[in-house]
């Protein structure tokens, strides 16, 4: 159902799977739906939601287990993805939209339009889906990413510390083969980069783990030369510091799709 409380935004729910996911759409433009990541909300979000909705028709919501959504017995990458298909097929929308992911979000996002191109009209992609040569996560990064999880499991999620570590594991796997799902996808694709995803910093993990990232984005442009990219000078907390930045490239690279 609708909340007609606010005459410019209207909320409603989408049930599938034994799980209820709270959407929100407001704006007016071109269709947009935004897909978050994970451990990430529509309130995390909130910045850049507000500046698309400038001139875009927007759409947004939480994942299982994420904000208000109802928690689930099972999380994994396929699950989430059945979250991303079952809102896009709950919109009555007057134009197929463009898919704007964030991290996890771009990958589902990837994901879906190389299983429904008909349905979508591009992608933007941000810090996210990025083909990786290697795994970004060896032995010696375990124990500093169970501490990142522990403290994304303290966020507003009902996802515990080993459902965060073990989805950061799975999306390695995810990442090694998104190139295959990159051939299956003739539609505008742009991405936007942080530069330095895991910190401006010249010790531990965040050396390596930003050059990998740089060599994943550099795969991509060279094998899918139709795919566009901007690099933001940031980590990968980029869409809460950079919202304007980002929300303008969205503006500017719309125009193909």
């Amino acid at each position: 159902m609708a909340d007609g409380s606010d005459n410019s935004l209207t909320r409603f729910t989408v049930r599938h799977g034994g799980v209820t996911l709270p959407v929100s759409r407001g704006g007016r433009g071109r269709p947009l739906v935004l897909c978050p990541g994970l451990t990430c909300t529509q309130a995390d979000l909130s910045e850049l939601i507000g500046l698309l909705r400038r001139d875009h028709d927007v759409v947004a919501f939480d994942l299982r287990g994420h904000g208000s959504a109802s928690p689930a017995e099972r999380y994994s990458f396929d699950a989430f993805l059945s979250d991303l298909a079952a809102v896009l097929a709950d919109l009555d929308l007057p134009a197929a939209p463009v898919l704007v992911g964030y991290s996890l979000g771009a990958d589902l996002a990837v994901h879906h339009a190389a299983e429904c191109p008909e349905s979508i009209a591009g992608l933007v992609l941000i810090d996210g889906a990025n083909p990786l040569p290697e795994p970004f996560l060896t032995d010696t990064d375990l124990a500093e990413f169970r501490a990142m999880a522990e403290a994304g499991a303290a966020r507003h999620v009902a996802l515990t510390a080993e459902d965060i570590f073990a989805l950061g594991r799975e999306m390695d796997v995810v990442r090694g083969e998104i190139l295959d799902r990159y051939r299956k996808i003739d539609l505008p694709v742009h991405v936007i980069m942080s530069t330095a995803i895991a910190g401006d910093v010249a010790e531990g993990r965040a050396p390596r783990h930003n050059r990998l990232w740089r060599s994943g984005v550099e795969r991509l442009l060279r094998q899918r030369p139709h795919v566009s990219a901007d690099w933001i000078d940031a980590d990968h907390g980029l869409v809460f510091t950079h919202a304007p930045d980002i929300a303008a490239i969205v503006r500017s690279r719309l125009a193909p799709c």
